[in-house]
């Protein structure tokens, strides 16, 4: 597995449209998704069921479920962010499906910055996931960073946190 974790804090200011996101690699198991289907609380046998997965829905194996892929974006997005990055927005579209035995690529891009009235600072992102050069989904993301070693987006509320 490859990881782009950090204690770090990245701020606003280090962020330009254009930039690349470290890439994000994940090798998944049969318990990545039968753990994430349970997480989820999501029954439905797609996603543990072997038998069921192939023989009544015709695909090859069980697959990973939505909010399990909802998870993967986000731990990539706050990977890159470090510990201050808030996700404000994510939207996915689930193009094909991921299953033990892919290796899970994350790759992303800064598509805007700005900085909105109550001055916190948006990033937004677009994110693939692929397996070998199969797009699995993609995804927008708008992701609140600090402006200053003294801002920190999760102090923000009401009036001051507008997604």
């Amino acid at each position: 597995m490859t990881s782009t974790t950090t204690d770090a804090v990245l701020t606003f200011d280090q962020v330009t449209v254009g930039e690349t996101l470290p890439p994000l690699s994940y090798d998944v198991t049969a318990t990545t998704v039968v753990l994430g289907a349970l997480a989820s609380r999501d029954w439905r046998p797609q996603h543990h069921d072997y038998a069921f997965a192939t023989q009544r829905n015709g695909v090859q194996d069980i697959f990973l479920n939505s909010p399990n892929q909802a998870a993967w974006l986000e731990r990539y997005v706050t990977d890159w962010t470090g510990p201050r990055g808030r996700m404000g927005k994510l939207g996915f579209r689930m193009l094909d499906s991921i299953f033990p035995g892919d290796t899970m690529t994350f790759t992303g891009t800064v598509t805007s910055t700005e900085t909105d009235d109550t001055g916190c600072g948006w990033v937004g992102i677009d994110i693939t996931v692929a397996v070998g050069e199969r797009t699995c989904t993609t995804a927008k993301a708008r992701i609140a960073l600090p402006t200053s070693d003294e801002d920190n987006p999760w102090s923000r509320k009401g009036e001051d946190w507008k997604p």
